[in-house]
């Protein structure tokens, strides 16, 4: 690619295919500072079920924006987007080579595409959409946005949150917002290096079981009852990040440990596929690297 700035890598594909082990070959041999890009893994509360870099691993090379905003918080794309500018700007200063590795596709589009220029959301209107229910706030926007009604899921709880916020922050729609040209992306201000990790589905679906057997051996469990303790809404995204609601089924006695792994191995395959299929529509002319079993 075109040299038109400093260099900004950027490693991406599904959960488990080995992305934070080649952003830390990457950062040793070239200098690297490793970006956090993982909606789950930006949260304090969840280093084992997000997979977050060990200590041992974050030791060999600096990583940023791991664990750095607490659950009872929301962290926008916008929000990421604006902590990872500030890194990468760090990391130029330093010399360093900024690696931005993590499979959450909209963080990725938000930071290097740009993102509509929507006003910030006041706190208390934030407050009081997120205190709604599921219900309330879908009603709500039924009657006061039609048009993002339409095009949300009944069921979507964030993104029909997101929509009521907007239209009652600023009077106008979200997809009002989201019709004019984004603003912000740093395409055309680096020189992007990006990776995509393909990795046969026989091959993920073992990693992927592998890594949710460790994590339950890991403690998981302890960890969505301390997530428990702290009494947060359910709307958060920390309480319905990959593997915390069905862990919290079997501390309610819901389900037994059996089914509580069968559901959360479903949960995270379809979400794995999720990211499989961002990365073939939304990266095309990025390298790829197809990951065989050893």
């Amino acid at each position: 690619m075109e040299r038109v700035g400093p260099p900004l890598a950027v490693i991406a594909g599904p959960t488990a295919s080995g992305k934070s082990a080649l952003a830390l070959e990457m950062a040793m041999r070239e200098n690297g500072v490793i970006l956090n890009a993982d909606a789950s893994q930006i949260y304090a509360d969840l280093p084992i079920l997000s997979a977050a870099p060990p200590p041992d691993e974050q030791a060999q090379a600096p990583h940023r924006l791991f664990g750095v905003i607490d659950g009872a918080e929301s962290c926008t794309a916008a929000r990421w987007a604006a902590l990872a500018r500030a890194e990468i700007a760090a990391a130029h200063a330093a010399g360093r080579l900024p690696i931005l590795v993590g499979g959450t596709g909209l963080y990725l589009r938000t930071l290097l595409g740009g993102i509509a220029p929507v006003p910030e959301i006041p706190a208390d209107v934030r407050a009081a959409v997120r205190a709604l229910s599921t219900e309330q706030v879908r009603d709500a926007l039924s009657a006061e946005d039609a048009l993002m009604a339409a095009r949300l899921h009944a069921n979507d709880t964030q993104r029909n949150a997101r929509a009521l916020e907007v239209m009652r922050a600023t009077g106008q729609s979200l997809a009002q917002w989201q019709a004019a040209p984004p603003q912000g992306g740093l395409l055309g201000q680096v020189e992007l290096r990006p990776l995509v990790i393909d990795i046969p589905r026989d091959l993920l679906v073992q990693r992927i079981d592998r890594r949710i057997e460790a994590m339950w051996q890991s403690g998981a469990l302890e960890e969505v009852r301390r997530l428990a303790a702290r009494n947060l809404s359910q709307t958060l995204p920390v309480m319905r990040a990959i593997g915390v609601p069905p862990l919290l089924a079997l501390l309610r006695g819901e389900v037994q440990v059996a089914e509580m792994i069968e559901r959360w191995r479903l949960d995270t395959r379809q979400y794995a596929k999720r990211q499989a299929t961002w990365a073939r529509n939304q990266t095309g002319g990025w390298p790829r690297i197809v990951t065989r079993p050893i």
